[in-house]
């Protein structure tokens, strides 16, 4: 004899107990303004792990255990607008790199902020790499002047350890070409593996700015005067560069 069952004849079986379903991992409520900068914050990592057009609105609320309707609550542009915010929140961590010790020597400053920048360089590679080349698909014309933003501030910051107030247009030049060629040197460094170590491409940075402020010393008497400041200023490393760059 077959072995009876409890399910009456005709009656169908009870339904099995249903699983819970398993929830969105790190989710929590917060406060409007801390779910906003953590969403931030995690577009920001996704970004700096690879280019700002492989980074779906999907990957950043899977990221920050959110769904995809909370995350354009927050940023209802999507992702354009999610990428400007992360991109103005990176350029405000960068700027603030910017910020080193006023005592030592101009080389020293100016080496102090290097620092600062390659290991913003160093932890944000890809997200770095796509905003300068230029190209990508979230590129517009605020993103452009948020990196112009930066770009200025290094501007400032760079005269200020120079200890000039109100730079003339060829010694603001200079700044900049200098600042342009700090960009060109960072890329290669990235493309090349990192293989140079950083202190050396730091240092190589700093004297390649000796080198063109002593080009743009022949033609501009206001670079002339900060760069016979500058190597007043440096000690012993000052004998060295006058012997390479020949300056009286």
């Amino acid at each position: 004899m077959e072995a009876s069952t409890s399910t009456a004849a005709g009656q169908a079986p009870a339904p099995a107990a249903s699983e819970p379903r398993p929830r969105r991992t790190g989710y929590r409520r917060l406060p409007v303004q801390k779910r906003r900068e953590q969403l931030i914050a995690v577009a920001l990592e996704l970004f700096a792990s690879r280019p700002p057009e492989e980074v779906s609105l999907d990957d950043v609320a899977e990221a920050a255990g959110a769904s995809r309707p909370l995350v354009y609550r927050y940023f209802a542009g999507g992702k354009q607008q999610l990428y400007e915010a992360a991109l103005r929140s990176a350029a405000n961590e960068l700027t603030s790199r910017f910020a080193v010790r006023v005592s030592g020597t101009p080389s020293e400053q100016l080496s102090a902020v290097l620092d600062g920048y390659f290991a913003f360089v160093a932890e944000h590679d890809a997200g770095y790499s796509a905003l300068l080349r230029g190209g990508s698909v979230v590129e517009t014309a605020r993103t452009s002047a948020i990196v112009d933003d930066v770009r200025r501030a290094a501007l400032r910051r760079t005269l200020r350890h120079l200890g000039v107030r109100e730079a003339g247009p060829r010694l603001t030049l200079l700044v900049r070409s200098w600042i342009s060629v700090i960009e060109g040197a960072s890329l290669s460094w990235l493309d090349e593996g990192r293989t140079l170590p950083v202190t050396e491409l730091r240092d190589w940075l700093v004297d390649q700015f000796t080198a063109m402020a002593a080009a743009t010393a022949l033609r501009d008497p206001q670079t002339a005067e900060v760069l016979a400041g500058v190597l007043a200023l440096e000690g012993p490393r000052a004998e060295r560069l006058r012997a390479v760059l020949e300056c009286p």
